[in-house]
Formats: C-alpha cells, structure tokens, sequence
C-alpha cells in the first residue's frame, strides 16, 4: 500500500465516523460538533490537492509506508 492510498483510506474512515458520530438520524449519534471532524479532514483533504502537503501522508511514509511512483512521462 502506498501512502497517498493510505490518507485517502484514513481520511474516509475519519469522514464516515465523524458523519456517524455526527448526524442526529444515525443509531449512533453522540453530538453535532463531531461535524467539524468532517469539516477538518475536507480542508486538508482541499489544500493538499493544491499544495501537496499533507501531514498524515508525512506520518505514513515514516511509518514505512512507500511513495506512489511517479511514472516517466510525468517528470521534466
């Protein structure tokens, strides 16, 4: 598995908890503020995608996980 798979993995885990936690229709909400989890993991989800840096990509790679690999086309 490679990083950026693994934030995209995590963040979606993040989202769908805090959406479980969050939203009063579901069996097991606890409180409304659990939603800023979701707004949290969106900005950073927004601003990585036009910066690049991403904190829990940072996180994984230390933690062995590998870069995607870029292929050859792409680089100049």
């Amino acid at each position: 598995m490679t990083a950026e798979r693994g934030v995209r993995i995590l963040a979606g885990t993040f989202i769908l908890v805090s959406l479980l936690l969050g939203v009063e229709a579901s069996p097991l909400f606890v409180n409304a503020r659990w939603l800023w989890l979701t707004v949290f993991v969106g900005a950073n989800l927004f601003q990585s995608g036009f910066t690049g840096f991403c904190p829990a990509e940072i996180i994984m790679r230390k933690a062995g996980l590998r870069g995607a690999a870029v292929p050859a086309s792409s680089q100049r």
